[in-house]
């Protein structure tokens, strides 16, 4: 369960930087300003999630617990719907194609499933053993 959580969060905090420095040189002059703020919202909440996988994955080695099977599917889903629909919104407005608007309305069902994703890991700490000796 563990390797697979930090393999996808290996996996996608190396797209996410081949993503920035993408953004960086090649779309950046494509887009306004508050285009391009959209696709480093997309490229930040990547990188936060990403990290937040991985700690999910290094608790679920130390404790392996469903709550953070959950959290992990919840996160990566999130990922995939948030930041995935601003990237292609970014995509296709460099492209000149502004028809696509309509996945900005389905941002907010990934942006939803992060959330869920820290509610699961703090259900996941909550449910933890922790022994008395470690809980100082």
């Amino acid at each position: 369960m563990h390797k697979s959580i930090l393999t996808r969060a290996a996996v996608l905090g190396a797209l996410t930087v081949a993503l920035g420095a993408f953004g960086a040189h090649a779309i950046k002059s494509k887009l306004t300003a508050a285009h391009f703020e959209v696709y480093e919202t997309a490229i930040k909440y990547l990188m936060i999630h990403c990290l937040a996988l991985m700690g999910v994955g290094i608790i679920a080695w130390l404790q392996p617990s469903k709550w953070l099977i959950y959290a992990s599917t919840s996160f990566t889903v999130g990922i995939i719907i948030f930041s995935g629909t601003l990237l292609l919104l970014s995509f296709f407005r460099a492209a000149g194609d502004f028809s696509k608007n309509w996945l900005g309305a389905i941002t907010p069902v990934g942006g939803l499933l992060l959330i869920m994703g820290w509610v699961l890991v703090a259900l996941a700490v909550n449910k933890l053993p922790i022994s008395k000796e470690r809980s100082n």
